[in-house]
């Protein structure tokens, strides 16, 4: 498996439809059995991933994603969206392990999963290593490069 923007995304970035400056941007972590990140074809909204595998740890909410940004980045002819990173306070353990995370738009800008039929599914960012929750607070640290390359 591994890191993919969603061909609609692309799309739906392209015309406008989706701003990552300005529109409700939120991040969910997504465990070893998500299929996130095989799924592209067919994907606009969250609730169109085959298997969502969220995570299911105590004191688990998808965030907001804060201080977004997109910036030009001429020397290697792309544009580079990024954020803050996220932490979760007092992670508790999940069925399996979190691969990565889902970014997504939240339409409602309320976090919630139950508007997963109108959430426009951005990009999954799988993890250089699966992050096992213990209790502590988890810190999702973006690539100093940004979240997401646009090429």
């Amino acid at each position: 498996m591994a890191s993919v923007i969603y061909n609609k995304a692309k799309q739906l970035m392209s015309n406008g439809t989706i701003d990552l400056d300005s529109d409700n941007i939120y991040v969910a972590l997504l465990m070893t059995s998500t299929t996130a990140g095989t799924d592209n074809d067919g994907v606009e909204h969250v609730d169109d991933i085959g298997t969502l595998d969220e995570m299911d740890g105590a004191n688990y909410e998808r965030k907001a994603l804060a201080n977004k940004a997109v910036n030009l980045d001429d020397t290697n002819d792309r544009a580079e969206f990024d954020a803050d990173d996220v932490t979760w306070t007092a992670l508790g353990a999940g069925t399996r392990s979190v691969q990565g995370a889902l970014i997504y738009v939240d339409a409602d800008a309320d976090g919630a999963s139950a508007d997963d039929s109108t959430n426009d599914a951005i990009a999954y960012v799988q993890f250089s290593s699966n992050l096992d929750a213990d209790g502590s607070d988890v810190t999702v640290s973006w690539n100093a490069e940004g979240i997401l390359q646009l090429t």
